[in-house]
């Protein structure tokens, strides 16, 4: 599922996690040891961004997606579902609004497959 999103020229790695940091599911590209850091790492990303959300008046619940741009490349963050979250990495060169909107189609197309509920009850 996941390498769909990087059917995309210049595109890189994907992992799928939980709200709470736990790799789900990671593309061919990425080893697992990586993929898990870098869920933990985003997972941390989606925390500050819903947690900011207050600085353009929007609930935390209503976050969506993060962009994290570097020198030579992007992190895309991802809401994939109830405590879900797809990120996406990819080089400078990348069509950023087609990244974005590919991780769009492929959250809606999965739906409910790509939800966590909490481990734990609130």
């Amino acid at each position: 599922m996941l390498d769909q999103a990087l059917q995309m020229p210049e595109t890189l790695y994907a992992v799928l996690l939980s709200a709470d940091g736990l790799l789900m599911a990671h593309s061919e590209g990425i080893n697992r040891d990586d993929a898990e850091r870098t869920a933990a790492a985003v997972s941390g990303l989606q925390s500050l961004a819903r947690a900011t959300g207050e600085f353009c008046r929007q609930p935390a619940e209503q976050w969506r997606q993060t962009l994290v741009e570097f020198d030579g490349g992007f992190v895309f963050l991802t809401a994939a579902g109830e405590g879900a979250y797809v990120a996406v990495s990819t080089t400078g060169r990348v069509d950023v609004e087609g990244v974005s909107s590919r991780m769009q189609e492929l959250v809606q197309r999965l739906g409910q497959e790509l939800t966590a509920p909490p481990r734990f009850p609130s």
